[in-house]
């Protein structure tokens, strides 16, 4: 039977969620409450001719994110051009920096250099985590998590132990590594996954090949031409995109969700797929009788960091900038603890430096510099002004440190800031968070918030607050499984 379905928000999740949905034959109907397509991946121009992506930077995976054209028949190539970075990214050390190569032999070559034998450790730890890669992001985290049963099978079985679920991150990078700067470099990587190495599973060693071994890319015209593809292909299969289209209540009645109000309009649907924040959509659109979880499961709940963000317009070039640029200067462990234990503006912190325009000459006026600074913060914390402005001048004196530049404030052409305050009023975003759930342990699999509504047979949640969890990839498959759920009894 054909299925009128909703999809509240269209980032990542809720356009995957859209384009499988409509493929399967049924009327998709998107609700996004911002004036463009994208979610936190959206990107804006500014009057001058500078492009900022407002989001992810970091293409890794790219086979995952294959494998969604190829859903479709299609491949990214038709929308876009892949280019791989060489070198992938630069590593700044308060001693020190470290180019990290595109070429897996170059890579080992830098490791040996570093710590003798690391080369050969190197290639053990990848092996490793090229066999979780494979099991992972192609068996593990494609399941709807509604039990542990859904795990009981001969190759996971098998995997079991290899997987290292009850191993944290931390001590397995160890195991290889002695090298403070290449245990860092190791390490870096789950900070995508919203926690310290120390709360990760060894599971995820497999960021480690999804990005050093497959590589680190970038679309040219940049992160927001993804978006762009998958809206296109929804639209394709016949998705009505409806924008400024702000969900106001999801209306239950014995118990299925059977409308939508939006922008004061009630619209009849026979399944909802929310892409929304999942607490927002919640504590906001439901009556209490039909939530999943109360406040107090909220509040006990790992949340990935917030970040402060700089998009930064500049009159002239940066030279000695890569394209992507990691200031480790200062201790990981004290800025994590002050993100997830503290919860306060870190005193030492690490920040990262994008520069697409190192790759994209579209991005950024002739001879100018499109540049976006991304500082970690806690969730929850105190937003103001003064606050943004003493990190923006410190992570600047940095940066001038870093290039040899010198007076880069005079050379600003364009400025905009973007915290805490800003994911909450653009994104219903709980506590201002910008990644979502944290990868723990405890917040993996099963133990992630439900993608099925446990009291409305007919509503679905996607995204980063729930399975897989957050990332690109993560998110893309999250759409997907919620598709599948919603679409199946039809």
């Amino acid at each position: 039977m054909r299925k009128k379905i909703a999809v509240i928000g269209s980032g990542f999740s809720g356009l995957s969620a859209a384009a499988y949905a409509s493929k399967d034959g049924h009327e998709v109907h998107v609700f996004e409450k911002n004036s463009t397509a994208g979610g936190r991946a959206r990107n804006f121009r500014t009057q001058n001719g500078y492009t900022f992506d407002m989001g992810p930077s970091w293409y890794w995976m790219p086979d995952i994110i294959e494998a969604f054209f190829e859903d479709f028949g299609k491949k990214s190539s038709d929308f876009y051009e892949l280019v791989s970075l060489d070198p992938q990214f630069e590593m700044v050390f308060s001693q020190d920096k470290m180019k990290i190569p595109h070429h897996y032999d170059e890579l080992k070559s830098l490791f040996e250099k570093k710590e003798p034998g690391a080369g050969k450790k190197l290639d053990e730890f990848m092996a490793d985590a090229q066999y979780k890669y494979e099991v992972g992001m192609k068996d593990f985290v494609t399941k709807p998590c509604h039990s542990w049963l859904e795990f009981v099978s001969p190759k996971i079985a098998r995997s079991a132990l290899q997987l290292d679920l009850l191993t944290n991150f931390q001590k397995f990078v160890r195991k290889y590594f002695k090298h403070p700067e290449l245990i860092t470099l190791m390490e870096f990587p789950v900070i995508f996954l919203g926690a310290a190495p120390k709360d990760i599973p060894a599971l995820y060693s497999l960021m480690n090949y999804g990005g050093y071994k497959l590589g680190t890319w970038y679309p040219m015209g940049g992160f927001s031409k993804i978006i762009d593809a998958m809206t296109a292909i929804a639209s394709e299969y016949g998705v009505q995109f409806h924008f400024n289209a702000s969900v106001e209540k999801i209306t239950v009645k014995d118990k299925m969700a059977s409308s939508l109000l939006v922008n004061g309009e009630q619209i009849k649907f026979d399944s909802i797929i929310a892409s929304s924040d999942y607490h927002h959509t919640e504590a906001q659109l439901l009556s209490e009788e039909y939530r999943n979880y109360k406040e107090s499961y909220w509040q006990t709940r790992t949340f990935a960091p917030s970040c402060l963000i700089f998009y930064l317009g500049f009159k002239e070039k940066i030279a000695n900038l890569k394209h992507h640029t990691l200031f480790f200067e200062n201790d990981l462990d004290l800025h994590t603890t002050e993100i997830y234990e503290d919860k306060k503006w870190p005193t030492k912190p690490l920040f990262y430096a994008c520069s697409p325009s190192k790759t994209d000459p579209e991005v950024a006026p002739e001879n100018c510099e499109n540049l976006f600074l991304l500082m970690p913060v806690a969730v929850g914390i105190e937003d103001s002004e003064t606050e943004r402005e003493k990190y923006f001048h410190e992570m600047i004196a940095r940066l001038e440190k870093h290039t040899g530049a010198a007076n880069l404030l005079s050379k600003i052409d364009y400025k905009k800031s973007y915290c805490i305050k800003d994911f909450k009023e653009d994104y219903n975003a709980y506590k201002g968070n910008a990644y979502g759930l944290a990868n723990t342990l405890s917040q993996t699999a099963v133990l992630k918030p439900s993608l099925r509504n446990k009291k409305v047979k007919n509503l679905f949640y996607t995204g980063q607050l729930t399975v897989p969890g957050p990332g690109v990839p993560p998110s893309i498959i999250s759409g997907k499984i919620a598709a599948f759920e919603a679409t199946k009894n039809a």
